[in-house]
Protein backbone atom coordinates (compact mmCIF):
# COMPACT_ATOMS: atom_id res chain seq x y z
CA UNK A 1 0.00 0.00 0.00
CA UNK A 2 1.68 3.09 -1.13
CA UNK A 3 1.36 6.15 1.24
CA UNK A 4 1.89 9.42 -1.36
CA UNK A 5 1.27 12.20 1.06
CA UNK A 6 4.11 10.37 3.43
CA UNK A 7 6.35 10.58 0.09
CA UNK A 8 6.20 13.84 -0.44
CA UNK A 9 6.44 15.42 2.91
CA UNK A 10 9.25 13.22 3.51
CA UNK A 11 11.22 14.59 -0.13
CA UNK A 12 11.83 17.76 0.95
CA UNK A 13 11.81 18.54 4.52
CA UNK A 14 10.45 21.94 6.09
CA UNK A 15 13.82 23.75 7.70
CA UNK A 16 11.98 22.80 11.13
CA UNK A 17 12.27 19.14 10.35
CA UNK A 18 15.58 19.59 9.18
CA UNK A 19 16.57 21.37 11.94
CA UNK A 20 15.14 18.61 14.56
CA UNK A 21 17.64 17.09 17.46
CA UNK A 22 18.26 13.22 16.81
CA UNK A 23 16.87 11.14 19.90
CA UNK A 24 18.49 10.64 22.90
CA UNK A 25 21.39 8.04 22.83
CA UNK A 26 21.21 8.24 18.93
CA UNK A 27 25.02 9.30 18.36
CA UNK A 28 26.27 5.94 20.63
CA UNK A 29 23.18 4.03 18.92
CA UNK A 30 24.65 5.14 15.62
CA UNK A 31 28.43 4.26 16.80
CA UNK A 32 27.65 0.70 17.78
CA UNK A 33 25.67 0.33 14.59
CA UNK A 34 28.37 1.03 12.31
CA UNK A 35 31.20 -0.89 14.17
CA UNK A 36 28.57 -4.28 13.36
CA UNK A 37 28.33 -3.03 9.81
CA UNK A 38 31.87 -2.62 9.81
CA UNK A 39 32.35 -6.23 11.30
CA UNK A 40 29.42 -7.54 9.05
CA UNK A 41 31.49 -6.00 5.34
CA UNK A 42 35.13 -7.41 6.85
CA UNK A 43 33.67 -10.55 7.12
CA UNK A 44 31.92 -10.67 3.98
CA UNK A 45 35.18 -9.41 2.38
CA UNK A 46 37.63 -11.35 3.82
CA UNK A 47 37.25 -14.31 1.40
CA UNK A 48 38.19 -11.09 -1.76
CA UNK A 49 41.22 -10.24 0.49
CA UNK A 50 43.02 -13.48 1.19
CA UNK A 51 42.25 -14.92 -2.61
CA UNK A 52 45.25 -15.75 -2.98
CA UNK A 53 46.39 -18.01 -0.13
CA UNK A 54 42.89 -19.58 -0.58
CA UNK A 55 43.69 -20.23 -3.94
CA UNK A 56 47.25 -21.96 -3.18
CA UNK A 57 45.97 -23.96 -0.65
CA UNK A 58 42.49 -25.27 -1.35
CA UNK A 59 42.88 -24.95 -5.47
CA UNK A 60 40.21 -22.51 -6.10
CA UNK A 61 39.26 -21.48 -9.29
CA UNK A 62 39.00 -17.69 -10.48
CA UNK A 63 34.95 -18.86 -11.25
CA UNK A 64 34.67 -21.04 -8.30
CA UNK A 65 35.89 -17.86 -6.18
CA UNK A 66 33.09 -15.75 -8.10
CA UNK A 67 30.52 -18.19 -7.41
CA UNK A 68 31.49 -18.29 -4.15
CA UNK A 69 31.55 -14.38 -2.78
CA UNK A 70 28.76 -14.05 -5.76
CA UNK A 71 26.09 -15.70 -6.59
CA UNK A 72 26.29 -18.65 -3.68
CA UNK A 73 26.23 -15.85 -1.68
CA UNK A 74 23.40 -13.65 -2.77
CA UNK A 75 21.23 -16.00 -3.30
CA UNK A 76 21.20 -16.71 0.74
CA UNK A 77 22.11 -13.20 1.43
CA UNK A 78 19.04 -11.51 -0.75
CA UNK A 79 16.45 -14.40 -0.42
CA UNK A 80 16.96 -14.60 3.80
CA UNK A 81 16.84 -10.73 4.15
CA UNK A 82 13.34 -10.45 2.97
CA UNK A 83 11.38 -12.95 6.10
CA UNK A 84 14.00 -11.38 8.25
CA UNK A 85 12.57 -7.91 6.96
CA UNK A 86 9.25 -8.94 7.72
CA UNK A 87 9.63 -10.35 11.09
CA UNK A 88 11.99 -7.39 12.04
CA UNK A 89 8.91 -4.91 11.13
CA UNK A 90 6.66 -6.60 13.64
CA UNK A 91 8.79 -7.49 16.33
CA UNK A 92 12.09 -6.07 18.08
CA UNK A 93 14.96 -5.08 15.64
CA UNK A 94 17.16 -4.76 18.07
CA UNK A 95 17.46 -8.39 19.38
CA UNK A 96 17.29 -9.71 14.86
CA UNK A 97 20.05 -7.62 14.60
CA UNK A 98 21.80 -9.36 17.52
CA UNK A 99 21.15 -12.34 16.78
CA UNK A 100 22.20 -12.14 13.18
CA UNK A 101 25.69 -10.69 14.15
CA UNK A 102 25.93 -13.75 16.41
CA UNK A 103 25.25 -16.26 13.38
CA UNK A 104 27.70 -14.48 10.56
CA UNK A 105 30.03 -14.24 13.19
CA UNK A 106 30.21 -17.88 14.03
CA UNK A 107 29.78 -18.17 10.37
CA UNK A 108 32.97 -17.04 9.94
CA UNK A 109 34.23 -18.86 12.56
CA UNK A 110 33.47 -21.93 10.39
CA UNK A 111 35.25 -20.78 7.19
CA UNK A 112 38.39 -20.81 8.95
CA UNK A 113 38.27 -24.05 9.98
CA UNK A 114 37.05 -25.15 6.04
CA UNK A 115 39.33 -27.99 4.73
CA UNK A 116 37.95 -28.28 1.07
CA UNK A 117 36.06 -26.18 -1.42
CA UNK A 118 32.30 -27.48 -0.52
CA UNK A 119 32.92 -26.99 2.90
CA UNK A 120 33.66 -23.35 2.57
CA UNK A 121 30.81 -23.10 0.17
CA UNK A 122 28.42 -23.78 3.54
CA UNK A 123 30.31 -21.69 5.82
CA UNK A 124 30.04 -19.23 3.70
CA UNK A 125 26.60 -19.76 2.85
CA UNK A 126 25.79 -19.39 6.46
CA UNK A 127 27.71 -16.11 6.54
CA UNK A 128 24.92 -15.13 3.98
CA UNK A 129 21.87 -16.11 6.10
CA UNK A 130 23.62 -14.12 9.48
CA UNK A 131 24.39 -10.91 7.09
CA UNK A 132 20.92 -10.65 5.48
CA UNK A 133 19.54 -9.53 9.09
CA UNK A 134 22.06 -6.99 9.87
CA UNK A 135 21.93 -3.87 7.40
CA UNK A 136 17.66 -3.72 7.42
CA UNK A 137 16.91 -3.58 10.94
CA UNK A 138 19.84 -1.11 11.32
CA UNK A 139 18.34 1.67 8.41
CA UNK A 140 15.25 1.30 10.17
CA UNK A 141 17.13 1.71 13.76
CA UNK A 142 19.00 5.05 12.68
CA UNK A 143 16.00 6.24 10.63
CA UNK A 144 14.36 6.16 13.82
CA UNK A 145 16.85 7.62 15.91
CA UNK A 146 17.40 10.38 13.39
CA UNK A 147 14.66 13.19 12.36
CA UNK A 148 14.29 14.16 8.80
CA UNK A 149 16.81 16.47 7.00
CA UNK A 150 19.65 14.45 9.31
CA UNK A 151 18.48 10.93 7.82
CA UNK A 152 21.60 11.29 5.08
CA UNK A 153 24.06 12.16 7.18
CA UNK A 154 23.50 9.36 9.77
CA UNK A 155 23.23 6.67 7.05
CA UNK A 156 26.25 8.41 5.04
CA UNK A 157 28.13 7.72 8.55
CA UNK A 158 26.81 4.11 8.77
CA UNK A 159 27.49 3.34 5.01
CA UNK A 160 31.26 4.31 6.34
CA UNK A 161 30.92 0.67 7.63
CA UNK A 162 32.10 -1.23 4.40
CA UNK A 163 35.18 0.85 3.53
CA UNK A 164 36.33 1.06 7.39
CA UNK A 165 35.65 -3.18 7.04
CA UNK A 166 36.69 -3.61 3.90
CA UNK A 167 40.25 -1.56 4.89
CA UNK A 168 40.58 -3.40 8.16
CA UNK A 169 40.31 -6.37 6.69
CA UNK A 170 42.99 -5.80 4.27
CA UNK A 171 45.24 -4.52 7.05
CA UNK A 172 44.56 -6.49 9.59
CA UNK A 173 43.90 -9.87 7.19
CA UNK A 174 46.56 -9.89 5.35
CA UNK A 175 49.10 -8.74 8.14
CA UNK A 176 46.94 -12.03 10.39
CA UNK A 177 47.74 -14.15 6.96
CA UNK A 178 51.05 -13.06 5.90
CA UNK A 179 52.19 -13.32 9.99
CA UNK A 180 50.39 -16.56 10.90
CA UNK A 181 48.06 -17.96 8.20
CA UNK A 182 44.91 -17.39 6.00
CA UNK A 183 42.94 -19.10 9.03
CA UNK A 184 43.62 -17.23 11.51
CA UNK A 185 42.17 -14.03 10.18
CA UNK A 186 38.61 -15.71 10.07
CA UNK A 187 39.07 -17.32 13.31
CA UNK A 188 39.94 -13.51 15.21
CA UNK A 189 37.69 -11.73 13.25
CA UNK A 190 34.61 -14.07 14.10
CA UNK A 191 35.33 -14.21 17.69
CA UNK A 192 34.87 -10.43 17.75
CA UNK A 193 31.91 -10.63 16.36
CA UNK A 194 30.48 -12.73 19.05
CA UNK A 195 31.38 -10.30 21.67
CA UNK A 196 29.67 -7.51 19.46
CA UNK A 197 26.50 -9.59 19.19
CA UNK A 198 25.96 -9.14 22.95
CA UNK A 199 26.74 -5.49 22.67
CA UNK A 200 23.87 -5.03 20.50
CA UNK A 201 21.49 -6.77 22.60
CA UNK A 202 22.18 -4.85 25.69
CA UNK A 203 23.69 -1.54 24.62
CA UNK A 204 20.62 -0.06 22.12
CA UNK A 205 17.58 0.01 23.09
CA UNK A 206 14.81 -0.40 20.56
CA UNK A 207 13.09 3.00 19.41
CA UNK A 208 9.49 4.41 18.60
CA UNK A 209 9.06 3.39 15.37
CA UNK A 210 7.84 6.58 13.08
CA UNK A 211 8.85 8.47 16.38
CA UNK A 212 10.72 11.41 14.73
CA UNK A 213 8.89 11.51 11.49
CA UNK A 214 6.26 14.98 10.87
CA UNK A 215 3.23 14.89 12.58
CA UNK A 216 0.98 14.46 10.27
CA UNK A 217 2.63 10.97 9.01
CA UNK A 218 2.55 9.82 12.58
CA UNK A 219 -0.95 10.37 12.94
CA UNK A 220 -2.02 8.93 9.63
CA UNK A 221 -4.46 5.78 9.99
CA UNK A 222 -2.25 3.75 7.88
CA UNK A 223 0.27 4.08 10.61
CA UNK A 224 -1.91 3.20 13.69
CA UNK A 225 -3.17 0.21 12.25
CA UNK A 226 0.37 -1.02 12.35
CA UNK A 227 2.82 -2.76 10.14
CA UNK A 228 1.54 -3.18 6.26
CA UNK A 229 1.07 -6.78 4.87
CA UNK A 230 3.90 -8.40 3.58
CA UNK A 231 2.74 -8.52 0.30
CA UNK A 232 1.19 -5.37 0.15
CA UNK A 233 4.50 -3.85 0.69
CA UNK A 234 6.31 -5.76 -1.73
CA UNK A 235 3.34 -4.71 -4.48
CA UNK A 236 4.37 -1.31 -3.21
CA UNK A 237 7.83 -1.36 -3.28
CA UNK A 238 8.03 -2.54 -7.13
CA UNK A 239 4.98 -0.43 -8.11
CA UNK A 240 6.56 2.94 -6.82
CA UNK A 241 8.88 3.93 -10.29
CA UNK A 242 10.87 5.81 -7.82
CA UNK A 243 11.25 2.81 -5.64
CA UNK A 244 11.70 0.36 -8.53
CA UNK A 245 14.26 2.39 -10.40
CA UNK A 246 16.17 3.30 -7.67
CA UNK A 247 16.79 0.05 -6.61
CA UNK A 248 17.94 -0.57 -10.19
CA UNK A 249 19.90 1.90 -10.52
CA UNK A 250 22.11 1.16 -6.77
CA UNK A 251 21.94 -2.59 -8.41
CA UNK A 252 23.83 -1.71 -11.82
CA UNK A 253 26.31 0.19 -9.59
CA UNK A 254 26.85 -2.65 -7.77
CA UNK A 255 27.70 -5.08 -10.60
CA UNK A 256 31.12 -3.06 -11.33
CA UNK A 257 31.43 -2.30 -7.55
CA UNK A 258 31.37 -6.22 -6.35
CA UNK A 259 32.27 -7.43 -9.67
CA UNK A 260 35.62 -5.22 -9.20
CA UNK A 261 35.89 -5.16 -5.65
CA UNK A 262 35.99 -8.89 -5.12
CA UNK A 263 39.09 -8.96 -6.92
CA UNK A 264 40.96 -6.33 -6.96
CA UNK A 265 43.65 -7.76 -4.16
CA UNK A 266 44.17 -10.96 -6.72
CA UNK A 267 44.21 -8.44 -9.58
CA UNK A 268 46.78 -6.03 -8.07
CA UNK A 269 48.84 -9.25 -6.43
CA UNK A 270 48.73 -11.59 -9.68
CA UNK A 271 48.53 -8.91 -12.54
CA UNK A 272 50.52 -5.74 -10.86
CA UNK A 273 52.72 -7.26 -8.32
CA UNK A 274 51.78 -6.82 -5.34
CA UNK A 275 52.31 -8.68 -1.96
CA UNK A 276 50.53 -9.29 1.16
CA UNK A 277 52.41 -6.93 2.90
CA UNK A 278 52.01 -4.39 0.20
CA UNK A 279 48.38 -4.72 0.36
CA UNK A 280 47.59 -4.53 4.37
CA UNK A 281 49.37 -1.15 4.01
CA UNK A 282 49.02 0.65 0.44
CA UNK A 283 45.16 -1.13 -0.55
CA UNK A 284 44.16 -0.37 2.70
CA UNK A 285 44.84 3.39 2.57
CA UNK A 286 43.48 3.97 -0.62
CA UNK A 287 39.83 2.21 0.91
CA UNK A 288 39.56 4.12 3.61
CA UNK A 289 40.73 7.36 1.79
CA UNK A 290 39.08 6.69 -1.61
CA UNK A 291 35.69 4.80 -0.46
CA UNK A 292 35.19 5.96 2.90
CA UNK A 293 35.44 9.70 2.03
CA UNK A 294 32.92 9.07 -0.60
CA UNK A 295 30.54 7.63 1.19
CA UNK A 296 31.06 10.50 4.03
CA UNK A 297 31.02 13.34 1.41
CA UNK A 298 27.80 11.95 -0.65
CA UNK A 299 25.63 11.78 2.74
CA UNK A 300 26.45 15.55 3.66
CA UNK A 301 25.73 16.34 -0.05
CA UNK A 302 22.41 14.48 -0.40
CA UNK A 303 21.14 16.24 2.77
CA UNK A 304 22.35 19.60 1.36
CA UNK A 305 21.01 19.24 -2.26
CA UNK A 306 17.95 17.26 -1.43
CA UNK A 307 16.74 20.31 0.70
CA UNK A 308 16.60 22.13 -2.62
CA UNK A 309 14.80 18.99 -4.59
CA UNK A 310 14.68 15.50 -4.73
CA UNK A 311 15.86 14.85 -7.89
CA UNK A 312 19.18 14.91 -6.14
CA UNK A 313 18.80 11.59 -4.75
CA UNK A 314 19.29 10.79 -8.28
CA UNK A 315 21.31 13.42 -10.79
CA UNK A 316 24.60 13.05 -7.51
CA UNK A 317 24.70 9.65 -7.91
CA UNK A 318 24.88 9.97 -12.30
CA UNK A 319 27.09 12.45 -12.29
CA UNK A 320 29.54 10.75 -9.73
CA UNK A 321 29.79 7.60 -11.64
CA UNK A 322 30.43 9.76 -15.06
CA UNK A 323 33.21 10.91 -13.33
CA UNK A 324 34.64 7.64 -12.16
CA UNK A 325 34.86 6.12 -15.56
CA UNK A 326 38.07 7.62 -16.93
CA UNK A 327 40.42 6.49 -13.64
CA UNK A 328 38.85 3.33 -13.61
CA UNK A 329 40.18 2.53 -16.69
CA UNK A 330 43.84 4.05 -15.95
CA UNK A 331 43.33 1.97 -12.78
CA UNK A 332 43.07 -1.29 -15.11
CA UNK A 333 45.48 -0.17 -17.63
CA UNK A 334 48.39 0.97 -15.31
CA UNK A 335 51.52 -0.76 -15.76
CA UNK A 336 52.40 -0.90 -12.07
CA UNK A 337 50.54 -1.44 -8.92
CA UNK A 338 51.74 2.19 -7.45
CA UNK A 339 50.21 4.05 -10.07
CA UNK A 340 47.10 1.64 -10.48
CA UNK A 341 46.49 2.38 -6.71
CA UNK A 342 46.70 5.83 -7.75
CA UNK A 343 44.36 5.75 -10.07
CA UNK A 344 42.08 3.59 -8.08
CA UNK A 345 41.64 6.41 -5.98
CA UNK A 346 39.08 8.44 -8.12
CA UNK A 347 36.78 5.43 -8.68
CA UNK A 348 36.85 4.07 -5.22
CA UNK A 349 35.93 7.64 -4.19
CA UNK A 350 33.07 8.30 -6.92
CA UNK A 351 31.77 5.14 -6.86
CA UNK A 352 29.75 5.14 -3.84
CA UNK A 353 27.36 7.72 -4.18
CA UNK A 354 24.99 6.15 -5.02
CA UNK A 355 24.53 4.27 -1.49
CA UNK A 356 23.66 6.77 0.93
CA UNK A 357 21.59 8.25 -1.45
CA UNK A 358 19.19 5.19 -2.16
CA UNK A 359 19.00 3.92 1.16
CA UNK A 360 17.74 7.67 2.49
CA UNK A 361 15.65 7.68 -0.44
CA UNK A 362 13.96 4.87 0.13
CA UNK A 363 13.81 4.69 4.08
CA UNK A 364 11.79 8.10 3.01
CA UNK A 365 9.25 7.28 0.59
CA UNK A 366 7.68 4.56 2.72
CA UNK A 367 5.82 3.95 5.92
CA UNK A 368 7.65 3.71 9.25
CA UNK A 369 6.10 0.24 9.38
CA UNK A 370 7.20 -0.41 5.86
CA UNK A 371 10.68 0.34 6.50
CA UNK A 372 12.87 -2.59 7.37
CA UNK A 373 10.99 -4.81 4.72
CA UNK A 374 11.29 -1.92 1.70
CA UNK A 375 15.18 -2.10 3.30
CA UNK A 376 15.71 -5.47 2.59
CA UNK A 377 13.57 -5.21 -0.86
CA UNK A 378 16.10 -2.50 -2.31
CA UNK A 379 18.92 -4.73 -0.81
CA UNK A 380 17.69 -7.68 -2.86
CA UNK A 381 17.51 -6.12 -6.03
CA UNK A 382 20.82 -4.53 -5.63
CA UNK A 383 22.60 -7.72 -3.97
CA UNK A 384 20.86 -10.35 -5.98
CA UNK A 385 22.33 -8.45 -9.03
CA UNK A 386 25.21 -6.70 -7.96
CA UNK A 387 26.89 -9.38 -5.96
CA UNK A 388 24.98 -12.47 -7.76
CA UNK A 389 26.31 -10.91 -11.02
CA UNK A 390 29.45 -8.67 -11.02
CA UNK A 391 31.62 -11.60 -8.91
CA UNK A 392 30.91 -14.00 -10.56
CA UNK A 393 30.64 -12.29 -14.53
CA UNK A 394 34.34 -11.36 -13.71
CA UNK A 395 35.36 -14.76 -12.62
CA UNK A 396 33.90 -16.29 -15.81
CA UNK A 397 35.29 -13.76 -18.19
CA UNK A 398 38.81 -14.42 -16.53
CA UNK A 399 38.57 -18.08 -16.71
CA UNK A 400 37.55 -17.82 -20.44
CA UNK A 401 40.55 -15.85 -20.98
CA UNK A 402 43.39 -17.50 -18.66
CA UNK A 403 44.41 -19.67 -21.37
CA UNK A 404 45.25 -17.20 -24.59
CA UNK A 405 46.03 -14.27 -21.67
CA UNK A 406 47.14 -15.87 -18.68
CA UNK A 407 48.95 -12.98 -17.39
CA UNK A 408 45.76 -10.15 -17.89
CA UNK A 409 42.63 -12.46 -17.82
CA UNK A 410 41.53 -10.37 -15.08
CA UNK A 411 42.51 -7.33 -16.62
CA UNK A 412 40.42 -8.24 -19.42
CA UNK A 413 37.41 -8.76 -17.27
CA UNK A 414 37.69 -5.93 -15.28
CA UNK A 415 37.97 -3.72 -18.88
CA UNK A 416 34.57 -6.03 -20.10
CA UNK A 417 33.00 -3.88 -16.46
CA UNK A 418 32.71 -0.76 -18.26
CA UNK A 419 29.72 -0.39 -20.18
CA UNK A 420 28.07 -1.34 -16.84
CA UNK A 421 28.80 2.36 -15.92
CA UNK A 422 26.59 3.55 -18.84
CA UNK A 423 23.52 1.70 -17.72
CA UNK A 424 23.58 2.78 -14.24
CA UNK A 425 24.23 6.09 -15.30
CA UNK A 426 21.73 6.23 -17.52
CA UNK A 427 19.26 4.34 -14.67
CA UNK A 428 19.88 7.52 -12.31
CA UNK A 429 19.41 10.17 -15.23
CA UNK A 430 15.88 7.73 -15.19
CA UNK A 431 15.07 8.28 -11.67
CA UNK A 432 15.93 12.14 -12.16
CA UNK A 433 13.18 12.65 -14.12
CA UNK A 434 10.57 10.32 -11.93
CA UNK A 435 11.54 12.40 -8.96
CA UNK A 436 11.30 15.92 -11.12
CA UNK A 437 7.72 14.86 -12.46
CA UNK A 438 6.86 14.25 -8.46
CA UNK A 439 8.40 17.70 -7.29
CA UNK A 440 6.20 19.36 -9.65
CA UNK A 441 3.23 17.70 -9.06
CA UNK A 442 3.64 18.40 -4.85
Amino acid sequence: MAHPPHALAAAGPSGAAAAAPPAKGAWWVLSILCFVYVLNFLDRQLLSILAKPIQDELGVTDGQLGLISGLYFALFYCLISIPVGWLADRTNRVRVLAFACGLWSAATVACGLAASYPQLVVARMTVGVGEAGGVPPSYAIITDYFPPGRRGTALGLFNLGPPIGQALGVAFGAALAAAYSWRMAFLVLGAVGIVAAFVVMFGVKEPVRGGLDPAPERKSAAEESGPAGFWATVRMFFSTPALALVASAAAATQIVTYGAGNFTVLFLMREKGMTLEDVSLWYALVVIVGMGGGIFVSGRVIDRFTRRTKAAYAFVPALSLSLAILPYLAFVWAPSWPLALAFLLGPTFLNYFYLSSAVALVQEEVAPGQRVLSGALLLLVMNLVGMGVGPTFVGAVSDAFRDSHPGSSLQLAFYALTPVYAVAIGLFLALTRVLQRQGARA
